[in-house]
């Protein structure tokens, strides 16, 4: 005779939160989040339905495997793990647990999710975060972005927090730690000229280089 572990029925989705680092595909359609531990090899989008990493039949999550999509309970669990060295770049999500799940002392594995809000660190300088830009490491098909200020954007592929929640879809949230959150349903007025703006930051730092490179002369 097999126990049976008692089942729940709430009466709305368990709220819970993880750590993610945001992507973007190689051909700029679509945004997502890959994990930060075993399933960072399966990026996903913001309603997504977790898949075995192992490649196995069995649907997620299966109490023989550690598959399925994780979560923690309290958003200060999540926040803690922002402060190892490894994990500095990522972002915090607040996710409602769909599906099958099985519960923990900590949190859930759980068979859907849906990304309500993501929470993006200061730039590597220090300085609040305006947009996503290219991290320089990726997975096939992705490229990892990470927080970035106008100052130090420069070149590189990336994004407004506005145009990534755009991309990403499903009436996700992102705000800069600290900043007011940005929905992105569709392109307006309100992307645009944020886009105008992170373009003019953009354009008054590469006149700022060009200024320093004509002082310094042709000796310089």
């Amino acid at each position: 005779m097999r126990l049976r572990l008692p089942e729940e029925r709430p009466t709305e989705p368990p709220t819970g939160y993880k750590i993610a680092h945001p992507v973007l595909s190689q051909d700029g359609t679509r945004a997502g989040f890959t994990g930060v531990s075993l399933g960072g090899a399966l990026p996903y989008g913001v309603l997504d339905e977790a898949r075995c990493v192992y490649g196995r039949r069995h649907r997620a999550p299966h109490r023989r495997c550690d598959c399925g999509f994780h979560c923690v309970l309290e958003s200060s669990a999540a926040e803690a793990m922002l402060c190892t060295a490894e994990h500095r770049a990522a972002v915090l999500l607040e996710v409602s647990v769909l599906g099958a799940y099985i519960r923990f002392e900590r949190g859930f594995r759980y068979a859907r999710q849906r990304v309500r809000g993501a929470a993006v660190g200061p730039c590597g300088c220090g300085a609040v975060a305006e947009s996503l830009a290219d991290a320089g490491w990726g997975r096939p098909g992705w490229r990892a972005l990470t927080a970035a200020c106008a100052g130090c954007v420069r070149g590189r592929t990336s994004l407004s927090l506005a145009s990534f929640a755009r991309l990403a879809g499903e009436g996700l949230r992102v705000r800069a730690a600290g900043g007011p959150a940005v929905v992105a349903a569709a392109l307006g007025v309100p992307e645009l000229v944020a886009e105008a703006a992170l373009l003019q930051a953009r354009l008054d730092w590469f006149q700022s280089q060009l200024a320093r490179l004509r002082d310094r002369g042709p000796q310089g």
